[in-house]
Parts: C-alpha cells; sequence; structure tokens
C-alpha cells in the first residue's frame, strides 16, 4: 500500500481531500524528514489500520530507521500527553497547571532525531487530538527554535489531511459493511 493507493480508495465526493493528500506528501518545503515523520505521526494518531499500512510503507522509503521510530514515538507520547494536557486545561481550574504531571515523558527530552523535527510531529498529532495546550507548547518551542509560521502551518494542514483521509476511509468502510 501506498498513498497514491489512499488516494485511489477516496471516494468521489472526497475529491478534496484526494487532491490535497497528494499535495501535502508532494509540494512540501519541509526537509523529507519532517515530511514523512509529520505523515507517519498523524497516520498513527488516526488509529486507522489502513492509513497506518500504507503511510508506514511508504515513510519507510525516507525515513532513517530511528527517525521511523522517533515518529511512533511521537505519536505516543502525545496519545498520553495530550489527554492529561486537555482535560487539566478543559477542567478550567488553573491550579491544575501548577502541580506536576507525574507522567515518564523522557522521550521529549531524547528523542533520537532532531529536536525540532520531534516537535514538529508531536504538534501535528496534537491537531488530531485536539489539545490546545499540547499546541501552544510545541509551536512556542518550534518557533524559538527558528521554524517559521509557515512551515508549521505545512504541519498543521498535513494532519488536517492524514486525519481527513482515516475519517472517510473508515466511515466508508463502517458503510459497505451494513
Amino acid at each position: 500500500m501506498s498513498i497514491d493507493d489512499l488516494k485511489s480508495a477516496l471516494p468521489a465526493y472526497a475529491k478534496d481531500i484526494k487532491l490535497n493528500l497528494g499535495s501535502v506528501t508532494t509540494t512540501s518545503q519541509l526537509t523529507e524528514q519532517q515530511l514523512w515523520g509529520t505523515v507517519l505521526s498523524c497516520a498513527l494518531a488516526t488509529k486507522s489500520g489502513r492509513v497506518i499500512a500504507a503511510v508506514s510503507a511508504e515513510a519507510g522509503d525516507y525515513l532513517t530507521a530511528e527517525a521511523f521510530e522517533a515518529a511512533k514515538g511521537a505519536a505516543a507520547i502525545m496519545a498520553m500527553n495530550n489527554i492529561y494536557y486537555r482535560a487539566t486545561h478543559l477542567i478550567g481550574d488553573e491550579t491544575y497547571a501548577t502541580l506536576p504531571a507525574k507522567l515518564r515523558m523522557s522521550i521529549i527530552a531524547k528523542p533520537g532525531v532532531d529536536k525540532i523535527d520531534f516537535e514538529l510531529w508531536c504538534l501535528a498529532v496534537s491537531a488530531i487530538n485536539g489539545c490546545g495546550r499540547c499546541l501552544e507548547s510545541h509551536e512556542k518551542v518550534l518557533r524559538d527554535g527558528g521554524l517559521s509560521r509557515e512551515l508549521i502551518q505545512e504541519a498543521l494542514r498535513i494532519a488536517a489531511v492524514v486525519n481527513a483521509t482515516a475519517a472517510v476511509l473508515e466511515s466508508e468502510s463502517a458503510l459497505t459493511a451494513v
């Protein structure tokens, strides 16, 4: 499976998603590692087996083994952090923000790839998982690290398109199973 297979599987009503999926994976200004790490970590965040299989097969052609693992690590750590930090934010009592999380997060300090790349992947996964506090935190680290708003926006577009691809394909699968 590949990105092209995903595009072919999208129904006619999702033509915009199909075109966007082609565009975000072929016209990126991100480095190859940033691009494919973002696509892979986002695919994992969708939890769609079909999207994960296709993206991981293609991402493997562009990412080193270390970068592939780091992208998986970004999706994993954000699956935990996005729930915790979104919840403490949504409760509305800022006291929770002052309490230590007491969650192990060592991969963020030592991800095995360039810190900016890992932060970009964490940001994109946080967009899918809907954690505003994590989005703010990772965006600040990226901007302080010299990444432009345009490149950050590109990662957000990738997250949106990969998520939409998974949503459409999973919905279609459910509809055809009825």
